[in-house]
């Protein structure tokens, strides 16, 4: 099973939070591996054709107050309920607001069938480690539902790196050990801070997206990740609409052509097999919903609705 951890479906860039000049910078700078990247078009027709290639594809929400930003979760919902057999949908979550943050949660859960959480700290203007953050990450681990934090830098002018850094989710991962934690991006650019956390919590994982389009970076990166034998904690995510999960794989396979004829070693090509074909749903904790006629998830919750 291929399993694409990573992709956003939205109408504008301003739904996460690039707006102006930015937003047309933005393209250019992730989208470096040239001609066989996807378009900057975003919307379900794109996304579902770059979806194609995979089994099941994570479509993520987004929920930003201080950036005015948002890829409503009835949006996602909506779309997902449509290719019920190929997307899922994980909730936007804004932790900044913990009460509201609980309550969307539970409602994305139970109403809109969604499987798993968004947070986006740099984003949102909050430690990830902070005392309310950790009500959040409580009642999700509570539900079975697995948090994915986009901890590279946020690429908007006013989002808050100090606030991305992977080594800021150790407490969570030792506060909540049951909870299934996903770094985006390997965690770039602390991706040494990532490879620790992976070899030291069962629990936590991390997508390659915005990493393969780089690929002496992506050598790097993985041939460390095979040597610290954490390969089995790195899921696949091709980060559409900057790529497509197509590109994203022939990528992959094709890493070791950098050092091809040269002294330097090859990352086994076992290992990157793994990191396509990797059941990261099972990993994750996500099982296919019961959803009734009007498809609204079915599957019991974890906790009361206070």
């Amino acid at each position: 099973m291929i399993v694409d951890c990573y992709t956003h479906c939205w109408k504008s860039p301003t739904q996460v939070g690039l707006r102006g000049d930015r937003q047309t910078q933005l393209v250019p700078g992730l989208l470096s591996a040239g001609k066989d990247c996807m378009p900057i078009e975003a919307d379900a027709r794109h996304h579902l054709a770059a979806a194609e290639p995979v089994d099941r594809t994570i479509v993520l929400g987004f929920e930003s107050a201080y950036l005015d930003a948002s890829i409503p979760n009835e949006d996602v919902a909506d779309y997902v309920r449509k290719h019920p057999t190929k997307l899922i949908g994980f909730a936007g979550i804004d932790p900044s607001n913990p009460k509201q943050a609980v309550e969307a949660m539970k409602h994305a859960r139970k109403e809109l069938g969604m499987r798993g959480v968004s947070v986006a700290p740099a984003a949102q203007d909050f430690h990830p480690s902070a005392s309310p953050a950790l009500k959040v990450y409580e009642v999700a681990a509570e539900m079975g539902l697995p948090i994915l934090f986009h901890s590279g830098p946020y690429l908007t002018a006013r989002s808050k790196m100090e606030y991305a850094q992977p080594i800021l989710l150790d407490e969570v991962a030792r506060e909540f050990p049951t909870l299934r934690i996903v770094v985006a991006h390997l965690g770039y650019p602390w991706i040494d801070e990532t490879l620790v956390l992976l070899a030291k919590h069962p629990n936590v994982y991390s997508d390659i997206s915005w990493l393969i389009h780089q690929p002496w970076k992506a050598y790097q990166a993985l041939l460390a990740a095979s040597q610290y034998g954490v390969m089995d904690h790195l899921l696949f995510g091709s980060g559409f609409p900057h790529t497509s999960a197509a590109a994203c794989i022939e990528a992959l396979y094709g890493l070791n052509h950098l050092v091809h004829g040269t002294n330097l070693p090859s990352i086994p090509r076992e290992d990157l097999r793994s990191i396509i074909e990797r059941d990261a749903l099972s990993l994750l904790g996500i099982e296919a919903p019961a959803t009734n006629s009007n498809g609204a998830d079915e599957s019991p919750l974890l906790v009361e609705d206070n």
